[in-house]
């Protein structure tokens, strides 16, 4: 399970969402402790949906990996009426009768945990949990939200992140279409961003072209951001959407038309200036291209993930795949 995605709607999809938290867990060598942490995770966080909102919310796992490292992201997101964050965290409030210790112990056994919530748009939630010791906090933080589209079974969407010397890179990938194959050409194109760290970031989206020759293509997008420099290194192919989002306004980043794998008439790298509280969004095109974070004051200073999983609540499209990605230095 690189992403797996849940609708919570009554109690009985608790243990769905459960059993598949517990079973990646395994698969990824978390020890006893550790999963029966992810899974009360999932279970709590599930069950507030069920108790607190009308109509229930989704709930996201994903497996991140990041060089060496490992976690165990949950998502839940709703369009709920929102939550006092002062009552909600403190022991034995809850506005169900039931005893209260959801958010409370989510934050507990979570390595990191972190939300945003209003009134007007509902909350957003997530819990982090290491394989082995969390790492230093890196100069890029980055987050993502890969969900499949309602009816498949896998996402044809795929994203990685990797720090390069002093850059960190990150990448988007779509596989045209969606379903099994779609998710093929994903995974082909983060294969070979994993292992093309001495590589400049064209020649890494040319060795993917090569690569996905046999599979049906995708449209594919890589960043590199350099903290140190306020710069960043992009190219793309396809309908991958980039955007550098600062106070100052918003700046969309060039990519070229073509199918990666299959019809790609140049690859070229654009640089870019980064003002000191910029964000780095990209997305694939099952997310709308008009989405605007005015009116969610704060949200740009929560966690990349948290960002990335409002941006998935308000603005997908519905009939796609669809990946957001968050960068920030």
């Amino acid at each position: 399970m690189t992403s797996a995605r849940f609708r919570i709607t009554e109690s009985s999809q608790r243990g769905e969402a459960r059993r598949a938290a517990s079973a990646e867990a395994h698969s990824l060598g978390f020890d006893e402790e550790s999963t029966g942490r992810v899974a009360v995770v999932v279970s709590e966080l599930a069950g507030n949906l069920v108790k607190h909102v009308p109509g229930g919310g989704e709930l996201l796992l994903r497996s991140v990996h990041r060089n060496s490292t490992v976690s165990i992201e949950v998502v839940a997101v709703d369009r709920g009426p929102g939550i006092d964050r002062r009552e909600a965290f403190r022991d034995g409030f809850s506005t169900s009768g039931t005893a209260g210790t959801g958010l409370g112990a989510v934050a507990r056994l979570s390595d990191a945990f972190d939300m945003y919530t209003s009134p007007e748009h509902g909350t957003a939630i997530l819990s982090r949990i290491w394989l082995d010791a969390a790492p230093e906090d890196p100069k890029v933080a980055v987050g993502a939200v890969v969900a499949a589209m309602t009816g498949e079974r896998v996402p044809g969407d795929a994203c990685a992140v990797a720090d390069v010397g002093q850059t960190t890179r990150v990448l988007v990938a779509d596989g045209l279409g969606h379903g099994v194959d779609a998710e093929v050409a994903a995974a082909k194109a983060v294969g070979v961003f994993d292992h093309g760290h001495r590589s400049t970031v064209g020649e890494v989206l040319d060795g993917i072209h090569r690569a996905l020759r046999s599979t049906r293509g995708a449209a594919v997008a890589i960043a590199e951001i350099d903290p140190d420099r306020r710069t960043l290194l992009y190219a793309g192919i396809g309908n991958i959407s980039g955007s550098i989002n600062a106070r100052g306004g918003t700046r969309n980043l060039v990519s070229h038309n073509g199918i990666v794998g299959h019809a790609i008439r140049r690859i070229q790298e654009f640089s870019y200036e980064l003002p000191p509280d910029a964000a780095v969004v990209l997305h694939s095109d099952g997310l709308r291209s008009r989405w605007t974070l005015d009116g969610y004051p704060g949200l740009m200073r929560r966690d990349p993930t948290v960002v990335a999983a409002v941006l998935f609540r308000d603005f997908e499209r519905g009939r796609d795949d669809v990946t957001a990605l968050v960068a920030r230095a």
